[in-house]
């Protein structure tokens, strides 16, 4: 995710494709820049952008703003922290796993169900899961991110500061993630872990760019979207689970959503106490985010054979209904309610602009998808290999 402007619409690139040609974006003022040629996003994540030389911004928080987060330590320590688990009330992947250190004979019994359970789940279903996987293992890139926000920065590394508490107990929580499902699919036998582990350390060196330019309007902005998009992925690959005969896969991708789900809710408190103190500022950070689009933070996925794997992924999501651009629309249209954004008021004229174009973008988003589904049908589908089930076909 960038920040920049669409000014056209791009025709369609794969099955699920769709671009938004929005209103001019506002621009922070500029600190430091750089520029860089980016990859184009999927649709499953958000409509793709034009591949284009677009120009990085960086610290475009105005410096007095650093104080609102100063002045909301107290408020984060009593609203937020809480929203995290004691470590002994916190599930483990081994609850759900084999259990290694009993008898090898049992062991090797649970191993064999296992394999049983997940031998009805289709190629398809495994290309998402293992997605999914990828995403949640490149969490060392994603706590660097939020550690680049200005005022909410851990200094130290160990910092008592209750925003580098959370961001440092967030981490944790969602290690536990990329966990499960690694050991999962590595006793599944139905994926190639090499190239999973080689996609994990491509995704790492890579990094993210979401566009949140060092500020933390726009990063808490993200991370709220962010976190629902990864409730209703996680919730899907769980119903899917349960219909492909795998109850304990079903219980492993529901329990995962489930925390996704709590930390959207601090997220999403957040930027209300955001809106609250600061209603111009933060509305325009949440019309600046929805212009650029939000990506997938794994939207640099490589595995150093197909270089348009991300958007492959995406769209074998967007088929199976893992995650798509309806679910982006209702994720959009979910905060504007939950934030009340429909109804605020005491904007500037710059705040009431913003306003109108989030307010109304979801329509937007669905009527320009519904054109290019009629395209994509006219276009047909094609295969594509994928090297995480051993360069099986998959249909996107």
């Amino acid at each position: 995710m960038q920040f920049l402007c669409i000014s056209s619409l791009q025709s369609l690139t794969m099955q699920s494709s769709l671009v938004l040609s929005p209103l001019p974006a506002f621009i922070p003022p500029l600190k430091t820049t750089a520029f860089r040629r980016i990859r184009p996003p999927s649709a499953v994540a958000a409509p793709p952008l034009t591949t284009n030389i677009r120009q990085a911004v960086t610290h475009s928080m105005p410096p007095e703003k650093v104080d609102i987060f100063k002045s909301l330590e107290s408020w984060a320590a009593e609203s937020v922290l809480p929203l995290l688990k004691p470590v002994d009330q916190c599930w483990q992947p081994t609850e759900f796993l084999p259990t290694s250190s009993q008898p090898f004979d049992q062991f090797t019994d649970e191993v064999r169900a296992l394999r049983d359970r997940s031998s009805d789940l289709l190629d398809d279903y495994f290309v998402v899961l293992v997605g999914d996987m990828i995403t949640e293992d490149a969490l060392p890139t994603y706590q660097t991110m939020i550690n680049t926000l200005d005022g909410v920065r851990d200094e130290t590394g160990a910092s008592p500061n209750p925003w580098a508490m959370w961001t440092r107990a967030w981490t944790a929580e969602e290690n536990r993630h990329g966990d499960l499902l690694r050991t999962y699919l590595y006793l599944s036998g139905r994926v190639d872990m090499k190239m999973i582990e080689r996609t994990v350390q491509y995704l790492i060196g890579s990094g993210m760019d979401p566009g949140t330019e060092n500020n933390p309007y726009l990063g808490f902005v993200y991370t709220s979207f962010q976190e629902r998009a990864t409730f209703v992925s996680h919730g899907n690959t769980a119903r899917l689970a349960k219909d492909g005969g795998d109850p304990v896969l079903a219980r492993i991708c529901g329990t995962i959503a489930s925390d996704e789900k709590r930390h959207e809710n601090a997220y999403v408190k957040i930027v209300e106490k955001l809106l609250e103190v600061d209603p111009t500022g933060a509305m325009m950070a949440i019309a600046d985010m929805m212009r650029k689009k939000i990506t997938m933070p794994a939207h640099l996925m490589y595995d150093g054979q197909d270089p348009s794997l991300f958007e492959h992924f995406s769209a074998v999501a967007q088929r199976l209904g893992v995650y798509t651009v309806d679910d982006y629309a209702d994720i959009l249209e979910y905060l504007i309610g939950r934030w009340k954004l429909e109804k605020m008021e005491g904007l500037t004229g710059e705040g009431r602009r913003a306003q109108e174009f989030v307010c109304g973008l979801a329509p937007r988003i669905r009527k320009l998808q519904e054109r290019a589904d009629e395209r994509a049908k006219k276009m047909g589908p094609r295969g594509v290999k994928f090297s995480w089930i051993f360069n099986k076909e998959v249909r996107v």
